[in-house]
């Protein structure tokens, strides 16, 4: 493996570099200096490509020229110019304008916030970028804080197009990959739709909530957390945005559709910048109801004490379709999500299902009967070369000898060789769907979308003496990490306290057979977890 190049190195006989001043997963920036021209300069070091095979860093490596011809094409006093592309230490280097001055993450945290006219004055430039940017064909994909720069002499210049898409360039970009920052990617792009124009200005109008209400609307507790709310929340209502609130509730809206065009956003946001409420905006505003504590705190008075709720007449049926308040849609854009979430760190495409539940300390119920109704689960001991183990979820499972447990997201994994091959586990203790055949298909009918996804098996089936079950069996061609033919293999069933469980293995076609046998001896342990536990 290469030595990374520190302080003092010179690159391409010109290039020495001074300072590291900042950094991110894909890179490193630096302050460098030009001996050539005698000019300071930034020098982006992509030391992704250190930890990566040979054909990935030769991907790594295409993208980065991507990168350059993609801001090259743009002319626009907002968009940060590159000077030069090089390679050094077998790793790619780009030579940018270095910009004297913070990115307005850095001044929104070292401010506290960002006064509503100053953030629509950033945002005017920005977009003008952006406009630019797209009147060639380019999209960012990436507009956020952290890559808007605002220079001491009062420029504000976009940069980053290292995941920027030139339209009809499709060579590098594999099919399914998302890419971006999760709480800044607008809804289209989570749930697998094609970007265009108005996801920038989605992005942007993130950027700008951040920027003057001090937090990311988006933003949650884990990375699937974060993509549900952009796809399925509404942002929080800007309470310190002043006239410069309606222009973002309007960029954030989830439809594309209604979005306001880039003209459209430029008028209202010099309007904001005046000081002026820009009234075209208010078209673009849902109508919503305001709760008693949004009503309390725009009025600078507490929250009232909410009045408790009343006891239902008669208890719904056990699987009673889900309530006029959860709409399917909603459901099927959450699905979508966690299925899209699975291609963010390259691991397998199938088994982060929608489930919420199953974390860490969430037992998930059951009849407190050690297992409840669920007779055939195991009761003896596993056998040789297995452990019975009782996760901190609540639930009893089989799990080869030497496998050990991971979170990811909510989903909980054991694994012996970083998810080569892995069992997952996933639990709902309120699921949308009224049979998991019905959640099944409806799954089956997203990964259809964006994969190439054969399907093997799917049936209705007995679990545990639940007729509330599916078993799914299929492949599909990973890419990433684990990348070739893989399959997977899911029971899902409905366990008497209406929680929803997902047991889910998967591993590489060449051993399947092996990972078969596995699965079964897995379901033989299984037992849900006790009420309480």
């Amino acid at each position: 493996m290469e030595q990374q190049t520190g302080v003092g190195a010179v690159l391409a006989g010109r290039y020495r570099l001074v300072e590291p001043i900042g950094s991110g997963g894909m890179g490193k920036v630096w302050r460098a200096h030009d001996e050539l021209l005698h000019r300071t300069v930034a020098v982006k070091e992509l030391t992704a490509g250190l930890y990566v095979a040979q054909a990935d860093r030769e991907v790594l490596h295409a993208r980065t020229q991507k990168e350059a011809r993609a801001a090259a094409r743009i002319q626009h006093p907002a968009v940060v110019t590159v000077h030069d592309v090089l390679e050094h230490d077998d790793r790619p280097w780009i030579v940018m304008e270095y910009v004297d001055g913070p990115s307005l993450a850095e001044a929104a945290k070292a401010a506290g916030r960002i006064e509503p006219r100053e953030a629509a004055r950033i945002g005017l430039h920005v977009l003008g970028a952006l406009r630019a940017a797209h009147a060639v064909g380019v999209l960012h994909r990436d507009v956020k804080p952290g890559n808007v720069l605002l220079a001491k002499d009062g420029r504000v210049l976009l940069t980053d197009f290292g995941i920027a898409a030139i339209e009809g360039d499709s060579s590098i970009t594999r099919t399914g990959e998302l890419v971006g920052s999760i709480d800044y990617l607008a809804p289209e792009r989570v749930t697998g739709g094609a970007p265009d124009p108005s996801s920038d200005l989605w992005s942007l109008g993130a950027t700008l909530y951040t920027a003057v209400e001090a937090r990311s609307p988006f933003r949650r507790t884990s990375p699937i957390s974060s993509l549900q709310a952009v796809v399925n929340d509404e942002p929080p209502a800007p309470r310190q945005s002043g006239p410069l609130g309606p222009v973002i509730t309007a960029l954030l809206r989830k439809d594309p559709a209604e979005r306001p065009s880039a003209a459209e956003a430029e008028r209202m946001l010099l309007e904001a910048m005046e000081g002026r409420e820009p009234k075209a905006a208010q078209a673009y505003v849902p109508t919503r109801a305001v709760s008693a504590e949004e009503r309390a705190a725009s009025q600078g008075a507490p929250a009232p004490e909410p009045a408790p709720a009343p006891a239902p007449a008669t208890a719904p049926p056990a699987q009673a379709p889900a309530p006029a308040g959860r709409p399917r849609g909603r459901l099927r854009r959450a699905a979508a999500v966690a299925l899209v979430a699975a291609l963010l760190g390259g691991g397998a495409v199938f088994g982060l299902l929608k489930f919420t539940g199953g974390g860490e300390g969430d037992g998930g119920g059951d009849t407190g009967k050690g297992g409840g109704s669920d007779k055939n689960a195991s009761a003896g001991g596993p056998p040789a070369g297995w452990n019975k183990v009782t996760d901190p979820a609540g639930f009893t499972l089989f799990v080869p000898q030497g496998w050990t447990r991971q979170m990811d997201g909510n989903q909980i994994d054991y694994t012996s060789d970083n998810g080569k091959h892995y069992i997952r586990i996933a639990a709902d203790p309120t699921p949308d769907y009224v049979n998991p055949y019905t959640h099944v298909l409806d799954l089956e009918k997203q990964v259809q979308k964006r994969t190439d996804y054969k399907r093997l098996k799917l049936n209705p089936n007995t679990f545990r003496d639940s007729t509330q079950a599916a078993l799914w069996d299929f492949t599909w061609t990973e890419k990433g990490v684990h990348a070739g033919p893989r399959r997977a293999i899911e029971q899902m069933y409905i366990a008497p306290n209406n929680t929803e469980y997902a047991i889910y293995m998967t591993g590489p076609v060449a051993d399947w057979d092996t990972t078969r046998q596995q699965f079964d001896i897995v379901l033989s342990g299984w037992a849900p977890a006790v009420k309480g536990s």
